[in-house]
């Protein structure tokens, strides 16, 4: 664990100037955002995933096919990926690339462990045999833990891992793949892994289906009332560029201190769970008259109803606060969207750029 608490609530961008950096999964909602900081951070940017995940997506948006090196592949097929990595030689990466929806998690079981479980030891298989990979972190979920729906309980890191549906469940043997290489070959040669377990998060360009905000935006596009299925179950919503500047933090962290790779909570602060009622209700009043919900058919596939992270380890180990509460977060995402429905490409990258400049305090 870590010997110390960094204060580094002002994260210097300059560390990955120069540095190739891999995001697997870069043409994802996160993966975009994360290409796009580094980019602006004069990073060398290899992107290994699928094509984009929906049509719109964020990638194509932002145009940013013609700022990194993206290599369409799949994250199962071990050969290519240990073309990629043996090419490029990154010394740091960022593994985003999975299946990332409960319910279609419960349509495709198969597909979703395969992408999840062996295609995150694929990349450690890879890395294991690479002498150029300095830093490592795998981005899980907040649901990999066994989660009896405990009201107001925080998950800590030492708590066990046995997610419920397939996509959590795949999440947990992620992270249990990680923890194996980890002890067996990473830690006795001080190549620094770590894990991220994230809430959920929201923010600008996020165009998949049967995520709340999402689902919102497009209802209001349709001109029809959003339906939620849940709105009493409680989650730990985050902007995404929360999430995001962690990731960068630990990364460079433990490149420079092999102390700080580990286990990480990244979650909001206790006022940022919220119901998903409180939620749509927020999001509804920031958004304008255009948006309206109501309760939909509650019959469905099981999701937890309460879900909470505690943080402290993170915030003792790197003096970390989040930046964003949920209605700053939530006025985030209706200023992106209001650009992106009524202005140019231009106008799109300019306000993604101005979001990440104003968090990162550039």
């Amino acid at each position: 664990m870590p010997r110390g608490r960094l204060g580094m609530n002002n994260l210097d961008l300059s560390f990955y100037r120069g540095k190739t950096v891999l995001i697997t999964g870069h043409t994802g909602f996160k993966g975009s955002w994360m290409c796009r900081i580094l980019t602006l951070a004069g990073a060398k940017v290899i992107g290994y995933s699928l094509n984009p995940p929906t049509n719109p997506n964020l990638f194509e948006t932002l145009g940013l096919e013609s700022e990194i090196t993206s290599i369409i592949g799949d994250i199962r097929d071990y050969k290519k990926l240990k073309d990629v990595i043996d090419k490029h030689r990154p010394e740091i990466v960022f593994h985003l690339a999975a299946q990332p929806i409960v319910r279609l998690s419960y349509e495709e079981p198969l597909y979703t462990y395969e992408v999840n479980v062996i295609g995150t030891a694929n990349l450690l298989e890879v890395i294991r045999h690479s002498n150029s990979v300095k830093s490592v972190v795998n981005v899980t979920t907040d649901k990999v833990y066994l989660n009896n729906d405990i009201p107001n309980h925080a998950f800590t890191e030492d708590e066990p891992l046995d997610g419920f549906d397939p996509y959590s469940n795949s999440k947990s043997c992620s992270e249990l793949v990680t923890h194996s290489y980890k002890k067996s070959f990473f830690d006795p040669i001080k190549l620094s892994v770590s894990t991220c377990r994230a809430g959920n998060v929201i923010g600008g360009g996020d165009f998949a289906k049967d995520r709340i905000i999402p689902d919102a935006i497009r209802a209001i596009e349709d001109g029809k009332p959003l339906f939620v299925r849940n709105p009493n179950s409680t989650r730990p919503y985050q902007h995404v560029l929360e999430p995001l500047y962690i990731y960068l933090t630990i990364a460079k962290a433990q490149y420079e201190d092999f102390s700080y790779a580990g286990y990480y909570n990244v979650g909001p602060d206790n006022c940022d769970c919220v119901t998903t009622g409180e939620l749509i209700r927020l999001f509804d009043e920031l958004y304008g008259p255009e948006a309206t919900w109501e309760v939909g058919d509650p019959n469905g596939p099981h999701e937890a109803n309460f879900l909470k992270l505690d943080a402290s380890r993170l915030k003792k180990a790197f003096g970390w606060q989040p930046r964003t509460h949920i209605k700053e977060a939530l006025q985030l995402v209706v200023d992106w969207t209001k650009v992106y429905l009524t202005h140019s490409q231009e106008a799109i990258n300019e306000e993604t750029n101005r979001e990440i400049f104003k968090f990162f305090r550039l």
